[in-house]
């Protein structure tokens, strides 16, 4: 919960006014329905995957990027509140900006008065080039690797079918001296409008620790050792698999 103005918000969302996503493109409905399932979708304790020949379990790389502990969309831009990790660490020169965020410990470096690279270099979280309006830092990010898109689950590499363009304007404006506004607008050929929204973000002292996600645990080891014995369990039991294998 948070104010602006003085007031309550109900959602971060500002566009559209009602504060709800935009609807999708047909043709993006159709997409995500075909993508694999998320890991905990349909997690009923069963090698379910052997029957509607999903890969969720079949190494770290078909696992989704927040899973494999890379990046975590949500958290890094446009930047949302989300469960924990929500602190972010910025360093300011005359010509850069850089944005720590703790989940994924990911590093966004923002270039003021500067060009955008060529299309042809990409990142999860794109490339950022920042101008100032007053004492609003406006930065515009485009250059996103397809499958780190903001909602979604799985990338449309994985299903071999090219992603449309996005482009996110964020603004960074101080409030009270304490605080800065965080604004950001996001246009997704998979949307049939823009969206954006605000949230303050207030200043702590706290500190902003590595998330360091499976380093030092058995995790991912679990996860793949788990779902071989679900799989012996299910073809033990004369259960359908695709193909036959």
């Amino acid at each position: 919960m948070f104010k602006i103005d003085g007031k309550y918000r109900t959602s971060i969302l500002t566009n559209p006014p009602n504060g709800r996503m935009p609807p999708m493109t047909e043709e993006a409905r159709k997409h995500r329905g075909a993508l694999p399932r998320f890991i905990w979708m349909n997690d009923d304790g069963t090698a379910w995957w052997l029957e509607s020949g999903d890969t969720p379990f079949d190494s770290p790389e078909t696992m989704v990027l927040g899973v494999r502990c890379i990046y975590q969309p949500g958290a890094s831009i446009p930047i949302r509140t989300i469960s924990y990790n929500n602190l972010k660490t910025l360093v300011q020169t005359d010509d850069h900006l850089m944005i720590h965020i703790e989940w994924m410990h990911w590093t966004r470096v923002v270039r003021i008065d500067s060009e955008h690279s060529p299309a042809a270099y990409q990142s999860y979280s794109g490339d950022s080039i920042g101008r100032w309006e007053g004492d609003t830092l406006v930065v515009e990010t485009t250059n996103f690797r397809r499958e780190a898109a903001p909602q979604m689950l799985h990338g449309r590499e994985s299903a071999g079918v090219p992603r449309g363009a996005m482009k996110v304007t964020e603004r960074f404006s101080p409030i009270d001296g304490q605080s800065l506004l965080y604004q950001f607008e996001v246009e997704d050929e998979e949307y049939t409008a823009p969206y954006g929204g605000e949230m303050p973000w207030p200043r702590t002292d706290q500190y902003n620790y590595e998330y360091a996600c499976h380093e030092g645990n058995y995790s991912m080891l679990g996860q793949l050792r788990g779902a071989r014995q679900l799989e012996k369990e299910w073809i033990a039991a004369g259960k359908p698999v695709k193909g036959g294998e």
